[in-house]
């Protein structure tokens, strides 16, 4: 059995819908938020049963239970970049990430688990996987709380026999709709579009990029949750910190123009200004150094900004039913 948790969410979801395609359906899925409160998120996925994610430790002392269990893939987490309640993120983002932890290393199964690219701050100390957790200072208390716990587990307590922190860039794709403000700007753009016909975007206000040249990694969740099932599969894949991002960024006037002819709409945008308050904040690159995932040996991003815009509009949100 595989535990996944934040299954009610965005990318865990998207996962089980990934093992399922792979014939695994034994698997407990396990959020704070009940599949009654998102009913159409894991409605046409298989798994074994679900557990509210403040008992799912209770649940493992039942040592059958616990032996049953082949992997754990942790995705479940606050990941709201604007949170501000510390003792909540400490709770939510490392104790638990803690415990999950433990229990791996304990019953000596691997552990997958979500990291950010919020980690790495700014970005002018770069995007490098490999280096020291400790040089990257997060412009947020969400990231502060992903980066403590990298350091947490870089820093030699007992491990599970193979684990893998997943930094995610900009991932977008089915399954975000309930994310609000934190859902990608391609699910903004596309109800954007679709509302006006026209897309605000932020102008720049740094001197080497133009309105709208201002670079992300976009990655889709498809490249992502296939991943995390090869990482799973494959004994070799060394334990460590991931990027996960395309690795290639691109702009926003890319993003843009994909999903303007996804809708057969002509480009309209109206360039708004940056708020003063994150304007120091804001930033103009961001690109995933892929080198270290690479090197695994696993499989290569299949999904361009130009196929994946392409696949997550027509397949999903022009659908009546947009759910993986």
């Amino acid at each position: 059995m595989w535990i996944v948790t934040g299954a009610t969410g965005f990318i865990g979801s998207a996962l089980i819908w990934e093992l399922n395609r792979h014939g695994e359906k034994n698997i407990l899925a396990v959020d704070h938020v009940p599949p009654s409160e998102r009913p159409e998120i894991l409605k046409k996925r298989a798994y074994a049963r679900f557990i509210q994610a403040d008992k799912l430790f209770d649940e493992l002392e039942d040592s059958a239970l616990a032996r049953s269990i082949k992997g754990v893939f942790h995705m479940g987490a606050c990941s709201s970049t604007t949170e501000t309640d510390e003792d909540f993120l400490r709770r939510n983002n490392i104790e638990y990430s803690q415990s999950a932890w433990e229990f791996c290393a304990r019953m000596n199964i691997p552990l997958i688990y979500a990291s950010s690219g919020a980690c790495y701050g700014d970005g002018t100390k770069g995007f490098d996987d490999a280096r020291n957790p400790a040089d990257f200072t997060p412009l947020n208390l969400y990231g502060w709380s992903k980066l403590k716990f990298d350091i947490w587990a870089m820093t030699g307590h007992p491990a599970p026999p193979r684990w893998c922190g997943l930094r995610f860039f900009n991932v977008y794709g089915p399954n975000e709709y309930h994310k609000g403000e934190m859902s990608s700007v391609a699910f903004k753009a596309f109800n954007q579009i679709r509302a006006t016909g026209r897309l605000r975007l932020f102008r720049s206000h740094h001197p080497d990029y133009r309105d709208g040249e201002q670079l992300r990694d976009f990655v889709y969740v498809k490249d992502i949750v296939r991943w995390m099932r090869e990482m799973m599969e494959t004994p070799s894949v060394a334990s460590g910190i991931y990027n996960m991002g395309f690795g290639k960024a691109r702009s926003w006037l890319d993003l843009a123009k994909n999903t303007f002819a996804n809708v057969d709409q002509p480009l309209e945008i109206d360039w708004i200004e940056i708020p003063a308050n994150i304007r120091n904040q804001y930033q103009y690159f961001t690109e995933a150094k892929m080198d270290r995932l690479f090197a695994q040996k696993l499989s290569r991003p299949q999904w361009s900004l130009e196929k994946g815009i392409a696949d997550y509009v027509n397949s999903y949100l022009k659908q009546e039913d947009p759910y993986l």
